[in-house]
């Protein structure tokens, strides 16, 4: 009897193969050949691809193990404020980041070679949650006279100030808003981002102390640039883009229904702009065209509207508040995109949550002409279809043409900077230029970081932040910055882990015996080699036979149809219980880290591979191999599941 096609895609292990794995090796390129050599395994510590993927460089794999239970935590620290501590060393933002980062490091995941990635948002979003429900703070070490002037309180801005205060700078945040935050808090809706939430983590970092705030301030035009030179040590430029582009079309500035997505969110974010146009159309693609179109579903319009909607849109009108009974849902709202639907750069359960909510999304298509009535306003858009040939999108000879009605047409198609008063750093594109260490060139004293280098996502505003606090703590010390490892991001410390412990290793000394031979010296972290600074882990190092088809633990989510979106601003993405969470973190595989499976010792023939005593042992330092009886066979490298065992001693 055949199997059915259920039976072949539900509960397999280690399925997903490539050409060539079922060609056998010889045996002679992994042992002893005859009487000449044989190598012994070493254990190296590898990056994860999550982590490689991850672009603020988070240790993902080490707090994944501390909620799984492997790591352990020291004294009082509950093993929830443990793994809160590992995941902000590198992201303040957990609670946040959680919910709306698209996740590269999902997408980078060697899970997926088995069956699907680890859920890594979903137990990080459970991290910061915990965080703020139980108060749990960050740690203010003491602080020097060094302060730098910060321009932005957005995620780039509040992230430098955080990592600066870690290493004992202080801070003066510049933002001309209201209320910290930046995309977070105007370019975000609140669904996505709880407003709570937020408060708490950017006041966590605010509460460090020697972190002052200037906020309702525009640096170049309330603050000269050359008063924040002399007053502070360096400069750090973390403005963000906050202009939104306007159509590639003619009279798209001059066309006063047309308005661009910044603009838009940032209106309804402020709580300016409860309503909209009755037909609105957003030209886009990516998550902030979906927040355009989300928050148009949920806002609706007025059953009588009067007003041009761009008024409000662009904050000539502010709204008060709207009986529900006024209002009435969207007749239309439209997202088109110039890439197939699965290509599309929004994330993919955002494109389908929009859908639910009655969003219409035509893809392939981009927009020739905005049609106009005798007023000059915007009754429609014309667009054709399109493919990309070379970097840019093309008509289709032949192709259709639609026209969509619209009274209300919002572009989220890009964003730049605003330079205003600050024109000397602009690059001429609305950006300001960095080196490969975030300094601005030619502007000694100045650094820069985030979108108004070139506009990406949240956590890579995050990542730059902390890679520009490590060169102005150099500039400030007057310390030459040292070249980057290939992997620059926030490691897992054997030595760390070992001290925090209480097994620090002995001090060397040099003139103690034979330095060859250190199977029994104090001093040194035998037959170990640290490679996370230049290495990622694939998962042609890795055993995955050895996991079985685990499904993921998935988020609920309150994702409203069309009948029910009007007037719904709940939150979204639902947290995880603590048992699912610990539940799908003990998915990972620690890909590079050992994860304490016991393979090596049950499968050795020698009895050559042993666990390390419990009074030496720490995460990382679990098993060890008496080189007296290893004779080399390399199974215990072949039974690692996670690629921690080399047989490199002896290469």
């Amino acid at each position: 009897m055949a199997t059915s096609k259920d039976e072949m895609q539900n509960g397999l292990t280690f399925r997903r193969f490539e050409d060539g794995d079922h060609e056998w090796g010889s045996m002679h390129d992994k042992i002893f050949n005859e009487d000449t050599t044989y190598k012994c395994p070493t254990y190296v510590h590898r990056t994860p691809p999550c982590q490689g993927s991850c672009p603020s460089g988070e240790d993902i794999r080490g707090w994944l193990d501390i909620v799984r239970g492997i790591e352990k935590p020291v004294g009082d620290v509950s093993w929830q404020e443990y793994a809160f501590q590992r995941s902000t060393t590198a992201n303040p933002f957990p609670a946040m980041m959680g919910r709306v980062c698209p996740a590269p490091c999902q997408e980078g995941c060697n899970r997926n070679q088995v069956e699907d990635f680890v859920g890594i948002n979903s137990v990080e979003q459970f991290i910061g949650d915990t965080a703020f429900a139980e108060g749990f703070k960050f740690a203010a070490p003491a602080c020097g006279d060094k302060k730098v002037a910060i321009i932005g309180g957005g995620p780039a801005g509040m992230a430098a100030a955080y990592q600066l205060r870690l290493k004992g700078i202080g801070s003066t945040i510049f933002d001309d808003h209201a209320e910290l935050g930046g995309m977070m808090r105007y370019g975000i809706p609140g669904y996505r981002t709880p407003r709570a939430q937020l408060d708490h983590e950017c006041n966590r970092i605010v509460n460090m102390g020697n972190i002052e705030l200037k906020m309702n301030t525009r640096v170049g035009k309330d603050v000269a640039v050359a008063d924040l030179e002399k007053e502070y040590d360096a400069v750090l430029w973390a403005l963000g883009c906050k202009t939104g582009r306007g159509l590639f079309l003619e009279d798209f500035e001059a066309t006063p229904n047309c308005v661009t997505a910044v603009d838009f969110l940032e209106q309804f974010n402020k709580g300016e702009m409860k309503y909209t146009a009755n037909k609105v159309l957003c030209v886009g693609g990516g998550d902030t065209s979906i927040d355009v179109v989300s928050v148009s579903r949920r806002i609706g319009t007025l059953k009588d509207l009067q007003e041009n909607p761009e008024d409000s849109a662009t904050g000539v009108t502010k709204h008060g508040d709207v009986a529900d009974g006024d209002k009435k849902a969207c007749d239309s709202v439209v997202l088109t995109a110039l890439f197939a639907q699965d290509q599309m750069t929004a994330a993919e359960h955002e494109v389908q949550d929009a859908l639910k909510e009655g969003v219409t999304i035509m893809n392939e298509v981009m927009p020739v002409e905005i049609i106009k009535d005798a007023n000059g306003r915007a009754t429609a858009l014309k667009l054709v279809d399109s493919k990309f040939e070379g970097n840019a999108p093309v008509a289709v000879e032949g192709g259709k043409e639609y026209v969509v009605e619209c009274d209300l047409i919002v572009s989220a198609i890009g964003q730049t900077g605003d330079m205003t008063g600050v024109e000397d750093f602009d690059n001429g594109r609305g950006l300001i230029d960095s080196d490969k260490n975030f300094q601005v060139p030619g502007k000694e004293g100045h650094f820069v970081c985030g979108d108004i280098i070139r506009p990406h996502l949240l956590t890579t505003a995050i990542g730059q932040a902390s890679k520009a606090a490590d060169s102005i703590e150099a500039f400030i010390n007057k310390v030459e910055m040292s070249k980057r490892p290939k992997v620059d991001v926030h490691h897992f410390s054997l030595q760390t882990k070992l001290d925090e412990v209480g097994k620090t290793p002995s001090r060397y000394n040099a003139n103690e015996g034979d330095l060859r031979g250190t199977s029994e010296a104090k001093f040194a972290i035998h037959n170990y080699e640290d490679r996370s600074g230049s290495q990622v882990i694939s998962t042609d190092q890795m055993f995955l036979g050895h996991f079985t088809h685990t499904p993921r633990n998935l988020r609920t989510e309150d994702v409203p149809n069309s009948d029910q979106v009007l007037g719904h601003f709940a939150e979204r993405m639902n947290s995880l219980d603590e048992a699912t969470a610990q539940a799908e973190a003990d998915r990972c595989m620690s890909c590079g880290m050992c994860f304490e499976c016991d393979n090596c010792v049950i499968y050795c023939p020698q009895d050559a591979v042993f666990k390390v005593n419990k009074a030496e042992a720490s995460t990382g330092r679990y098993v060890d191999t008496d080189y007296a009886k290893c004779v080399g066979c390399h199974i215990c490298s072949d039974v690692c599941p996670t690629g921690y065992i080399d047989m490199a001693l002896g290469e």
